[in-house]
């Protein structure tokens, strides 16, 4: 499933870098947002889908904060 080969990349970063793919996912997310608020996006599922990776990354970096 393509969703436990993300979650397994996710997890062997660093913390540093899940900080910068988090800045790199919200930049995403905003742009998404400001081209389907102008008519230009197509594919209006991908903000459904970087939304929940930003989920993602949040929940490992949590995780990785706990242990």
């Amino acid at each position: 499933m393509k969703t436990s080969k993300y979650l397994e990349d996710l997890r062997s970063k660093s913390e540093a870098e899940l900080n910068a793919q988090l800045v790199d996912a919200k930049k995403e997310l905003f742009n998404l947002r400001f081209q389907n608020a102008t008519n230009q996006l197509d594919n209006t599922s991908r903000i459904k889908e970087v939304r929940k990776n930003i989920a993602r990354i949040q929940t490992v970096i949590t995780q990785k904060a706990e242990s």
